[in-house]
């Protein structure tokens, strides 16, 4: 018989080896639970953040090198892009296949200065042949591999994507050269595409050949990227790459002829007084140094500083090859655009052309605009619905929303107003005349002003658009001020000047503003309070965008051009003012002053979007009722 101490022995021991069973199969059960939860989770037509996926500690990171159908860089080799890929252990552990989120920029491995030094000088006669700017220093490349950037991560690995990123051609580790809107800037995220569908070469290594497969990938990849890196989505698109099922490009630069000229008129961006594509060139250049040498030579010397021309500021084959509405037909790609309609960097007419283009041509498309400045994506649900529907293949209906989404001022940023298409469907053009007023204010009106004849402005950089519109009397500007609006009125759409102008010179430039008055100052003012939209034009250009003629002075030309879109609700007790000046301090070069501009009142005037259309204009400038 056994002893009672060998029975409680041998039954602590059962109880231990029976307490241990237990737990491996609750751990059993439990591991199999989260296997099966270990897959994309979707509500209410949205991927869900799936808790095996949101460890960064578990994700696994690796960068290779893809092989691109191009050689930019003029070594016999064709260019090879540098991508790094984050994903979700269960996509190595369990096989799972998983859509990709890419992006794609020339901004990862570091810029150059942003020195005034650097950029050119606007102080310049009209039609002068610009002194050459000092070059920017070589730029140091940053970033340690594996990890190209971590941006986009948090937001779409833990919804069960893969997120991709690579450097464009002549940044980083990728080879080749930058091209600044060339079609190796469009083959470059083409190839990655290839690859993640698997009919491209990757490589382990910049320059061996064991390969590197993406068969974790199901072959469904959409891009998204704010500014430079929007704008490569959309380059991806213009290709037509299969695989690429949609696209989420925010502040995306659509054509760097509308970037850097305006209706014939040498512009800058915002902030940015003085650079133009060769500055771009060298700013983001942080490629290979054994090859910058020659990337400089063909590319910036020979491609842009021989085409751009910063004389005449024409449109030309040169800024044709690198507008991507002459390559839109291709795409396929659903495309949610975003933009803000105060982005005095790259204006809002860049997704407002490509938005009404796609249309046109039945592409799947939605807009997204917003009332700040430059940047800002859509609100992480419309983004998640866009990418759920087109990546994994839920049916959530959001090819059956409305077209247009805009926040209105005010309102936050996750609540935008839908329309069903932008311009607002019930907005209609409303003419607009002039009376004479200089040199303080004129009148601005929907009827005629009978025999109103010339008045004149001259031009001087010295005061800035903001200085001009408060002035009560100057002769540096011409303002028409509509009574004070009863109600408030929508605006929503494209305003368009047509005007009859002299000049003393054969050369001025010419800008227009829409503005809402009083002017408002200090902490409180808003983005929106003062500036509705903006223009700019050369008068040179008056016939043809591609052939500039110098103006004789004292003739008076006609000439029509459209300002920044817009959607805005100005609010009663403000006035519109149109403002026409010549030389924008902010934006123009700044020529000698003293140009004189003449304007005929009676042959200008404006087009206004307004929703209701010329009774609702009519009605919000009527004479409110005393009570």
């Amino acid at each position: 018989m056994l002893s009672n101490h060998k029975i409680n022995h041998w039954s602590n021991w059962l109880n231990c080896v029976l307490a241990t069973i237990s737990l491996l199969l609750i751990f059993s059960n439990q591991t199999s639970a989260d296997e099966k939860k270990a897959s994309p989770q979707f509500k209410d037509g949205e991927a869900q953040i799936v808790k095996a996926f949101a460890d960064a500690d578990y994700w696994i990171r690796h960068d290779l090198w893809v092989e691109t159908e191009f050689d930019s860089d003029g070594d016999g080799k064709l260019d090879r892009m540098h991508v790094s890929v984050t994903r979700p252990r269960q996509t190595e552990s369990e096989g799972l296949k998983l859509p990709a989120v890419y992006i794609s920029s020339p901004y990862f491995a570091g810029t150059g200065s942003k020195g005034r030094q650097y950029f050119w000088d606007t102080k310049q006669e009209l039609g002068a042949v610009p002194k050459k700017r000092e070059r920017v220093p070589s730029v140091v490349r940053k970033g340690m591999r594996p990890i190209i950037s971590k941006t986009h991560m948090k937001d779409w690995v833990p919804r069960g994507y893969v997120v991709v990123h690579s450097s464009s051609p002549g940044t980083g580790l990728s080879q080749g050269c930058p091209t600044i809107g060339g079609d190796n800037e469009s083959l470059a995220p083409k190839a990655v595409i290839d690859w993640l569908c698997g009919r491209a070469k990757g490589f382990t290594t910049i320059d061996g050949s064991e390969p590197v497969t993406a068969k974790w990938c199901t072959g469904k990849v959409g891009m998204t990227g704010t500014s430079f890196n929007g704008t490569l989505a959309l380059a991806a698109a213009t290709t037509g790459v299969e695989g690429l099922e949609a696209i989420i490009p925010i502040a995306p630069n659509t054509s760097y002829y509308h970037y850097y000229r305006s209706n014939g008129l040498i512009r800058h961006p915002y902030g940015y007084l003085g650079e133009d594509i060769d500055y771009l060139y060298d700013f983001v250049h942080s490629g290979d140094k054994n090859r910058r040498e020659h990337c400089n030579c063909e590319i910036r010397d020979k491609e842009l500083l021989k085409q751009f021309d910063r004389v005449s500021g024409d449109y030309n084959r040169f800024w044709a090859g690198r507008d991507y509405l002459n390559d839109i037909k291709p795409v396929k790609a659903a495309v949610l655009m975003s933009h803000a309609f105060n982005d005095w960097n790259v204006m809002p007419e860049h997704s407002v052309r490509i938005f009404k283009a796609l249309q046109a041509n039945g592409v799947p498309t939605q807009a997204y605009f917003h009332q700040g400045g430059h940047g800002g994506p859509p609100p992480m649900k419309q983004m998640n619905r866009w990418f759920t529907r087109y990546l994994h293949g839920v049916k959530n209906g959001v090819e059956k929303d409305p077209k247009a989404w805009i926040v209105r001022a005010g309102a936050k940023r996750d609540q935008p107003t839908s329309y069903a298409d932008y311009p607002n469907p019930k907005a209609k053009p409303v003419k607009l005349f002039l009376g004479a007023g200089a040199p303080e204010q004129g009148i601005l009106s929907i009827n005629t002003q009978p025999a109103q004849g010339t008045e004149k402005l001259v031009d001087n950089f010295s005061f800035n658009g903001t200085a001009l519109a408060q002035a009560e009397w100057t002769e540096h500007r011409l303002i028409y001020v509509s009574p004070k609006l009863s109600k408030p009125i929508h605006i929503s759409g494209t305003p368009r000047i047509s005007i009859r102008l002299a000049c003393n010179k054969p050369a001025a430039n010419l800008s227009v503003w829409l503005v809402s008055l009083p002017w408002t100052e200090g902490r409180n003012s808003k983005i929106t309070d003062n500036i509705i939209t903006r223009g700019w034009a050369d008068p040179q250009n008056h016939r043809s965008l591609t052939e500039s003629e110098p103006l004789k002075p004292g003739q008076f030309y006609d000439l029509s051009f459209d300002l920044q879109p817009d959607d805005q609700i100005i609010p009663k007790g403000q006035q519109l003012g149109l403002m026409i000046f010549s030389s924008d301090r902010d934006f123009t070069l700044r020529p000698t002053p003293g140009t004189e501009l003449t304007v005929d009142l009676d042959k200008t005037s404006m087009m206004l979007p307004i929703v209701g259309g010329t009774s609702a204009l009519k009605e919000s400038l009527a004479p409110g009722k005393k009570k």
